[in-house]
């Protein structure tokens, strides 16, 4: 029987930042600019005035300190509020091929692995810069392998139910090794005019490789003991954005196209839902809480995070066990819970048990237990 193992990660992490007092400094400059330009309309209650945010609100609300950004000028200008991301010809790779390309070598690199081991490639993310072609065999032709590649998108959960396909391609031997990539821009899908959400997202790619256990010879080689996916349709999380979009110019420039959320209800319903599919995936591998060393969670709200494990191991986790990326990255949709693998995976010993577990719009909520080797 062919078991599957992640082998290596990679990360691709943008040069610029913003901290939350430059956020909440261009924030709070439109919410004036707005205001005034709106007075005489606020004074008659016609019109809400917009209120202020601030660095503490962001911090307490969502555990985020800071942002990487592909863009941060665009971001920071109070008339603009969106990053400057150039178009590029149909001749040029995509930005977000650039960004997977990255982080698919460094995975590679880490795994021991050429091009010439890999024979699939999946790009699980968000949002994609197209239609067609697929982005996912746009980074395949750049990185030169040979096999097939798919797009798929399940919003925050892409990565682990990109892993989940990379694990049954891998055991059923339709491929030795497979590339699962989730590059995300997800500031150019936030509205940064919005107090509720415009401190939310940041950018960054991740990949990882998933080979055949008999084949992994890397330093960083995980066991896949068991996936488990999971999803339940719900509004509460939801972009309209898409080509029908042109079809009704009645909805051109709501806020509806952009990312938008009803924040109280998303926690009250995902936090529960999260914490019982791990403790049933843990119960159906006949494991326990106690026998988990990590929890690799998606990094959505550092709030949510620590419910959620203290549900899952019936006690407040440490910063070890949940080890959390947010202050630094921000929300990076489906890349954050493999940001936070790669970066806190290295100090486990053998035999160690860990989940990388993601949840999102859908609600989609995808739990992989992985045992290292």
């Amino acid at each position: 029987m062919i078991k599957a193992a992640i082998s290596g990660t990679g990360l691709y992490t943008p040069p610029e930042s913003i901290s939350n007092d430059e956020l909440v400094e261009a924030f709070n400059q439109y919410v004036a600019d707005y205001n005034e330009e709106h007075a005489a309309d606020i004074s008659k209650g016609a019109v809400e005035p917009l209120q202020a945010s601030s660095s503490a609100f962001i911090e307490k609300a969502s555990g985020i300190k800071n942002r990487r950004v592909i863009n941060k000028s665009g971001i920071l200008d109070p008339a603009r509020m969106t990053p400057y991301i150039a178009e590029r010809s149909d001749e040029e790779p995509s930005i977000q091929c650039d960004m997977a390309v990255i982080a698919a070598n460094e995975a590679l690199e880490q795994a021991g692995k050429t091009v010439a081991d890999i024979d699939a490639v999946i790009i699980a993310c968000s949002n994609m810069p197209r239609a067609y072609p697929a982005l996912s065999v746009e980074v395949q032709s750049r990185l030169g392998i040979e096999g097939f590649a798919y797009d798929m998108n399940v919003a925050c959960s892409s990565a682990t139910f990109g892993l989940q396909a990379a694990v049954n391609a891998v055991e059923n031997g339709s491929a030795r090794a497979v590339l699962v990539i989730s590059p995300e821009i997800c500031t150019a899908h936030l509205n940064f005019r919005d107090r509720d959400s415009h401190f939310i997202f940041g950018d960054a790619c991740t990949a990882i490789v998933v080979e055949q256990m008999e084949t992994a010879t890397s330093q960083h080689v995980y066991e896949v003991v068991g996936t488990k996916l999971k999803t339940v349709f719900s509004n509460n999380i939801r972009n309209n954005f898409g080509f029908l979009n042109r079809c009704d110019e009645s909805g051109e420039g709501k806020p509806d196209k952009l990312f938008v959320q009803q924040g109280r209800k998303v926690f009250k319903d995902v936090v529960p839902m999260v914490a019982s599919i791990i403790g049933d995936h843990l119960q159906e591998n006949t494991l326990a809480p106690e026998n988990l060393k990590r929890m690799w969670l998606h990094q959505a709200n550092l709030s949510m995070n620590k419910l959620i494990s203290k549900k899952v191991l019936g006690r407040d986790p440490s910063n070890l066990e949940a080890p959390v990326i947010l202050d630094e990255y921000a929300n990076t949709s489906s890349a954050g819970s493999i940001i936070a693998y790669h970066k806190h995976k290295a100090d486990l010993e053998k035999g160690d048990l860990g989940v990388i577990c993601s949840f999102g719009a859908g609600y989609s909520v995808g739990s992989v237990l992985i045992r290292k080797c």
